[in-house]
């Protein structure tokens, strides 16, 4: 048995409801309780739900997966550094123009490459060039850093004490 309801509906969404019956040849009646059916139906949101449930369980495991991925090669970069801190002779002070002129070489040579490599090709590469300079200023920087560090681990692995060669085992 079905029950009568009366309800007004604006003029638009009139429209559309006959211009939908009309296409599909059925009473707007029909259309109304699909509709309703459709929109109160418990399993429609609980469809949604697991849908959703489904997507961020992919969407976790694909952020657990970089994270991983990022943690090796974080630690494969460490490893790489300790590596070669301890196994590269200090350069002698006339000996650091010369080296720091080569390694600028192979970085541009590195950065060439790199952006050779990558997919959005020549345009890429002018972007990355046009801040170039910048990196290069950082760069210089951080050698100048990296020259205090060494110098300050030269002398202290000279000039020993206990509480020092505890505190630079745990570095190399």
């Amino acid at each position: 048995m079905r029950t009568k309801h009366t309800f007004r509906l604006p003029p638009e969404l009139a429209r559309q409801l006959a211009d939908y019956a009309n296409r599909k040849r059925v009473p707007q009646a029909l259309v109304v309780e699909t509709a309703l059916s459709s929109y109160l139906s418990p399993d429609n949101s609980e469809r949604m739900e697991a849908a959703l449930g489904r997507r961020l369980d992919r969407l976790t495991r694909q952020a657990e997966r970089l994270e991983r991925h990022v943690t090796i090669s974080n630690e494969a970069l460490a490893l790489f550094v300790r590596f070669w801190l301890t196994a590269t002779p200090p350069l002698p002070d006339t000996a650091q123009p010369a080296a720091q002129a080569k390694g600028r070489e192979r970085y541009a040579g590195f950065v060439e490459a790199w952006a050779g490599a990558s997919p959005r090709g020549l345009a890429w590469r002018r972007r990355f060039r046009g801040t170039l300079c910048r990196i290069r200023e950082a760069r210089a920087q951080t050698i100048q850093g990296f020259e205090r560090f060494r110098r300050l681990f030269l002398f202290l692995r000279q000039n020993p004490t206990p509480l020092l060669l505890s505190l630079l085992s745990g570095l190399f």
